[in-house]
């Protein structure tokens, strides 16, 4: 089997499994939030941590367990907010006790356990229960799998100067724009089928995140290219790690929620933006 029906062949599977769940809603979309969060730390640490290194024993794994806890339980957002920041501060307040070598791997640790949190809680809380959850994650799945979808054709149709090369060698600006068109469009088509009324707010909104998307894209092309690594794991056939694929989706949800959450409230962030 070739990498192109490898790729093709997960890429529906994981489509498939993310949508069924996202419907579902309740508890069966918090666990796959939760197992996102652990798998994303776990690669996360894998790139990150020096070979050599003795790390913080399981510290940072215990640490992370608890918050899943709390995730899957479906404590409010107040709690799981505060238990992101003592798990970074006592990862950096320990790390920094040690040696150098370990006070290095403990500011990775600490910024591991800050991105696999918050991209496990901005998903779940978007979620929600209600229909608003529904519309708002299915918006946010279709405006980064079209700006994915779009500045992949686009780039290689069009080529140009690249968008950072030293990061990404492989995307053209040519392709950021087509992506970003890309998001907008299949955003406002999504909102318009499920009879949102403030469109305009609500394509403002897709640029917003298309873009977001396309940085969370470069950051972690940027981790991968500071520890020397091609893919963040292996995961999943013919795509690499489970980071690989949800970059841009984790970095878009959390704008996503914090724009829900200044526009209406941190457990409830879908309401204003898709209102029942």
């Amino acid at each position: 089997m070739s990498n192109l029906q490898l790729r093709v062949i997960s890429a529906v599977v994981l489509a498939v499994v993310t949508l069924g769940l996202t419907w579902l809603g309740g508890l069966p979309f918090r666990l796959l939030c939760a197992a996102m969060t652990i798998l994303i730390f776990y690669e996360w640490t894998r790139m990150c941590r020096p070979v050599a290194a003795m790390g913080l024993g399981l510290l940072p794994e215990a640490l992370l367990l608890v918050f899943v806890g709390a995730l899957v339980a479906g404590l409010p957002a107040s709690w799981l907010l505060l238990l992101v920041a003592v798990m970074v501060v006592v990862t950096v307040v320990v790390a920094s006790m040690h040696q150098t070598s370990m006070h290095k791997t403990g500011q990775w640790d600490a910024s591991g356990l800050a991105y696999a949190a918050i991209s496990g809680l901005s998903l779940a809380l978007l979620r929600d229960g209600d229909h608003s959850g529904l519309v708002a994650i299915l918006f946010l799945f279709a405006v980064v799998w079209a700006t994915d979808i779009a500045a992949y054709f686009v780039g290689r149709a069009v080529g140009g100067p690249k968008l950072a090369p030293s990061i990404s060698p492989g995307k053209t600006q040519s392709g950021a724009l087509g992506g970003a068109v890309g998001g907008v469009v299949a955003g406002l088509f999504l909102a318009a089928a499920a009879g949102a009324g403030n469109l305009a707010v609500l394509g403002v909104v897709a640029l917003v995140l298309s873009l977001v998307s396309q940085a969370g894209d470069l950051f972690e092309s940027w981790v991968k290219r500071r520890h020397n690594r091609k893919d963040s794991g292996t995961l999943i056939p013919g795509h690499g790690g489970v980071m690989d694929r949800v970059d841009g989706l984790v970095a878009a949800a959390f704008a996503l929620y914090v724009i829900g959450w200044i526009s209406a409230t941190a457990d409830h962030p879908a309401q204003w933006l898709f209102p029942a």
